[in-house]
């Protein structure tokens, strides 16, 4: 295991289980996307950590419960550079798992427009097994009402899925960022509590084209038919649609917001939610504090250097909050 300095125990305000994927990620400003066989110029190059899972966990170490990290770096030389941010936050690596070869490794091109191009080598991501989903497991049985699980898919699902039948067995709640969607078993969906698809992922996994807030709503019913309990898709702009047991509502992403950076932004709407749901906001309060803190994530350039202090993020959720008050 890669450091077991912060044990095993629950934080005294419960614990984020975060398992997915673990990167060292290298990042530039380019003017306009590569083209085959043209050498371009790049500029603000960012060496930093990065991937799904030791986002979320940043995240909410950053906002002050627990965090746990579950997932796989090589043994090579880019593991200190993608565990750099979770140990600086303060985040429990007692169950990252050190594995021959390489280490994730994410190139990410970030245009004018502040949007990305990501191309991820998965490396040691492609390694999480029944090994480590073991190790998952007794983690979840230990935390019980006290833990939230969150999972992505940048690491094989199959050994994700002991993990949330254990946790609906524990009572811990359950966030998935179907990322990829190509990834995402049919039949998961029923195990998981809350689901948090961008609008791409939300049309591949529905079949509905999401291109504006209606459609949205109809892709969050759609995936809560098809077993999510509560399913919040993010709007190509920002804010997302939630759709819960209490009915489909937006949640705007707050006027003036002067977006630098969308890496990492929806890592930071999962973290978020998921230290909301462990703090026991109903689902429509849970999606402001998620929008809020992918409002400061795209403000910023980085993932992880970009998220939130506890006072930024309630600065922010206070605009969101006006925000969807003026929409409805």
């Amino acid at each position: 295991m890669a450091d077991s300095a912060h044990g095993d125990g629950v934080h005294r305000d419960g614990i984020v289980h975060s398992v997915g994927s673990v990167n060292a990620d290298v990042e530039m400003r380019v003017a306009e996307p590569p083209r085959l066989g043209l050498a371009q110029l790049g500029s603000d190059l960012l060496r930093t950590s990065g991937g799904k899972a030791a986002n979320v966990a940043v995240l909410s170490a950053r906002l002050g419960v627990g965090a746990r990290l579950f997932g796989c770096v090589g043994d090579d030389d880019l593991a200190d550079q993608a565990l750099a941010g979770p140990r600086a936050a303060g985040v429990d690596l007692s169950a990252v798992r050190v594995v021959g070869g390489a280490t994730g490794f994410a190139m990410i091109l970030v245009g004018p427009d502040a949007n990305k191009i990501i191309v991820l080598a998965p490396g040691a991501d492609d390694a999480f097994s029944e090994q480590d989903s073991a190790v998952l497991v007794t983690a979840v049985h230990g935390a019980g009402e006290r833990g939230v699980l969150v999972a992505d898919l940048e690491v094989p699902p199959e050994p994700i899925r002991p993990a949330l039948i254990a946790a609906r067995a524990a009572h811990v709640r359950t966030v998935l960022d179907p990322s990829p969607p190509g990834r995402l078993p049919k039949d998961m969906l029923p195990l998981v509590d809350h689901i948090t698809p961008n609008a791409s992922e939300a049309s591949e996994i529905t079949g509905v084209e999401v291109r504006s807030a209606e459609d949205a709503a109809v892709a969050a019913q759609r995936l809560r038919e098809r077993g999510a309990g509560t399913a919040y898709v993010k709007l190509p702009g920002g804010g997302c649609v939630v759709a819960s047991a209490d009915g489909t509502q937006p949640v705007p992403a707050p006027d003036g917001i002067q977006v630098i950076d969308s890496t990492g932004a929806g890592d930071a709407f999962a973290g978020a939610l998921a230290v909301a749901v462990l703090r026991g906001l109903p689902p429509i309060e849970a999606a402001m504090v998620a929008v809020a803190a992918a409002s400061c994530a795209v403000s910023g350039y980085g993932a992880q250097a970009s998220y939130p202090t506890p006072a930024e993020l309630a600065a922010m959720a206070e605009r969101v909050r006006g925000a969807s008050l003026r929409s409805t």
